[in-house]
């Protein structure tokens, strides 16, 4: 008894509820249950399944059996029409034709009808779900709620049916309600992603580059400006040869985002006097590209580099950094 209160109010280190809810299930078990048990005990604290099925019973279930008559709805709740007429012995028969249909469907179609849940892959790994949360600070990625108010799931973005990889820069943070919705409002044409990264062009320079690489992930890459505008200049472009920003799929731009993160922490860390940075894209001729391989700078700043940074960016058109 002391060990285990001892374990449970001082040593119970938790990142979810699921040690509690064991040990509860096998207190209130005789010591023993299986992970099956388990499992559906850990489900029964899960509002995100509630809700999930909550919308069938609204959307699909309720609406046939109201439409063939069979139930009422009163707001939240059914009714089944004309129970009070029915005696033990009939709510027993019923219960088991509804069993045998329940079972009969169950032998003819397996475990595929509940594959739209199950999705046939392993978990996501929490070491890589706390990253795609974190980098979502904590809200859905589709319709921002935060994860406080509803529960928050790793979502590939790229299906794993259409090719979708399992990396880091093809998840990203959905809500139940926006990843369940997804597939049904998600028009994207898919057939040709597998073979979309895997896009170069003979003639351009970034598709062929030639330069030391400074880092790289699966789908973008970094290196030193030939031309730099300050030492340590760098270039981040996607791997795929693309034209511009506004070309890019979402897990490029998670690519080129982690690669600027872990790029800014390398170099205040090997240059001391950076002490800021300009970030940008050109796009289009009339904005001042030149190379038409979309690709971001990552410009290093000093102090008193130049006599007044004020405006930035903005100066890019003259006497527009005075304001």
């Amino acid at each position: 008894m002391e060990r285990l209160k001892t374990f449970i109010e001082q040593k119970m280190s938790m990142s979810h509820i699921y040690q509690p809810v064991m040990i509860k299930v096998l207190l209130k078990n005789g010591g023993i249950a299986n992970k099956n048990l388990i499992a559906k005990n850990i489900l029964s604290y899960d509002f995100s399944q509630v809700e999930y099925y909550e919308g069938i019973t609204n959307n699909m279930v309720g609406r046939v059996l109201r439409k063939n008559e069979v139930v009422l709805k009163h707001k939240n709740v059914f009714e089944l029409k004309d129970y009070s007429s029915l005696g033990n012995k009939e709510i027993s028969e019923l219960i088991t034709l509804c069993d045998q249909k329940i079972e009969n469907y169950i032998a003819k179609r397996g475990t595929k009808i509940w594959e739209h849940r199950r999705r046939n892959r392993k978990p996501v790994k929490g070491s890589i779900r706390y990253l795609v949360l974190k980098r979502a600070d904590g809200r859905c990625e589709l319709c921002g709620i935060s994860k406080d108010e509803k529960a928050l799931e790793v979502d590939h973005i790229t299906p794993k049916n259409k090719n979708g990889k399992d990396i880091i820069d093809n998840y990203q943070a959905l809500c139940y309600t926006c990843n369940s919705n997804k597939r049904d409002t998600d028009d994207t044409d898919f057939r040709n992603l597998g073979v979309k990264y895997d896009l170069r062009e003979t003639n351009c320079i970034f598709c062929n580059y030639k330069r030391e690489t400074i880092l790289e992930n699966e789908l973008a890459i970094a290196f030193y400006d030939k031309y730099p505008v300050t030492l340590k200049h760098i270039l981040i472009i996607p791997k795929r040869h693309c034209e511009n920003y506004f070309s890019l799929s979402q897990p490029e731009i998670n690519a080129i985002n982690r690669l600027t993160h872990e790029l800014k922490s390398k170099l205040i860390t090997e240059d001391k006097t950076i002490t800021g940075f300009n970030i940008g894209f050109n796009v289009g001729e009339d904005a001042g590209q030149t190379v038409f391989h979309c690709h971001m700078h990552l410009i290093p700043r000093r102090k008193s580099d130049v006599t007044n940074p004020k405006g930035g960016i903005r100066n890019i058109i003259p006497n527009k950094g005075k304001y």
